[in-house]
């Protein structure tokens, strides 16, 4: 008797596109969500969109309010939680980059309230996905929460945004390759669960930023519509398969260990992008595509090396070797990789 079953959640409502933040209030309307609005920014995005999506609420009576953060932290998630509740906020909405969006995704996670999402920079999946992101000390957890009702991305605002948060969220997005790599490694090896549609959507979306790498070029709002479109399918790729599997392997791991080893240096999609040329080579050897993935992240300007990242070529080696201890997730580093294979790898891709 066959009794397998699975529950998606998706968005509802995806708007993108040119000036598509003036139909923030309507796209709110459109999934019936009630009550007053919380507005969850941070400085920056403030000015750049924050501010407009406050007057359109309060032009149509919603009497929204706003809580304006400086970090994702728990803490931070917490203090939205707190404004929430005094504000008696019947939803909230992230307007901003991932800090922004992924503390207000938690906070309406934990109350149980709808979530919009209002990205200012296509920086990563996280604008869709049912994930947040949180730095804690000195490691950072990925935290399930329900993914956003309505997403708003104007590709006007998010070409406007500072070009390595653009070529972040595309380097994200190429490192899919190799995630999906991993996942279906792990459901030959470990039995893991595995959704062909969810990997091919994945797949998809990293093959498509790298056929047209080349057209992906600052300040070009089509460059900007590209981007944004490949993170909703990402985001969308792991709702369909319940976890972060369809975008996260071993080269998500190896960006989580070096946020340890050198915190602050680079940004997360840039890491995992050089973690995807190394562990693209792992998987399939100097025949396999790494350079189609090294090519493809020069290509748009993000980096392909240690140097290009700001770290030394010893942190690389060591967050190689031990980004297997990060989680219980089975991927390509096994239970781990030795420093001389790890030397070898980062070498010949010319990581390091």
């Amino acid at each position: 008797m066959f009794e397998k079953s699975t529950w998606i959640r998706l968005p509802r409502n995806v708007l993108v596109g040119h000036g598509v933040i003036d139909d923030t209030v309507d796209a709110v309307a459109d999934v019936h969500l009630q009550g007053r609005p919380l507005v969850v920014t941070s400085p920056t995005p403030r000015e750049v969109a924050a501010d407009r999506v406050l007057e359109d609420f309060a032009a149509v009576g919603a009497d929204p309010d706003l809580v304006e953060i400086e970090a994702a932290s728990f803490g931070a998630v917490e203090s939205v939680i707190e404004a929430a509740e005094t504000a008696d906020a019947g939803y909230l909405v992230g307007v901003g980059g991932g800090k922004a969006i992924d503390v207000a995704k938690m906070a309406a996670d934990e109350r149980g309230s709808g979530f919009v999402s209002v990205p200012t920079a296509a920086s990563h999946d996280g604008i869709v996905s049912g994930r947040g992101s949180v730095p804690d000390e000195d490691t950072r957890h990925s935290v399930a929460s329900a993914p956003p009702l309505a997403v708003v991305a104007d590709t006007e605002i998010l070409a406007d945004a500072p070009w390595r948060l653009t070529t972040a969220g595309s380097a994200d997005i190429i490192s899919n390759y190799t995630a999906v790599r991993d996942w279906q490694l792990a459901h030959r090896l470990k039995n893991v669960g595995y959704s062909e549609y969810a990997a091919a959507l994945s797949r998809m979306t990293a093959e498509m930023l790298v056929g047209r790498a080349d057209s992906i070029k600052q300040g070009l709002e089509e460059s900007a519509w590209i981007v944004v479109k490949a993170l909703v399918a990402s985001g969308v790729a792991m709702s369909i398969a319940g976890s972060s599997r369809p975008a996260s392997g071993a080269e998500h791991l190896f960006s989580h260990q070096l946020d340890r080893l050198a915190p602050g240096v680079a940004l997360h999609g840039h890491q995992a992008g050089v973690g995807a040329i190394m562990t693209e080579y792992l998987h399939t050897g100097d025949d396999g595509e790494w350079r189609d993935v090294r090519d493809a992240l020069s290509a748009i300007g993000a980096p392909t090396t240690a140097e290009g990242l700001g770290v030394e070529p010893e942190t690389v080696i060591e967050a190689l070797t031990t980004a297997h201890e990060i989680r219980d997730r089975y991927t390509i580093l096994g239970d781990g990789v030795s420093e001389a294979a790890a030397r070898e790898v980062a070498t010949v891709t010319g990581v390091v």
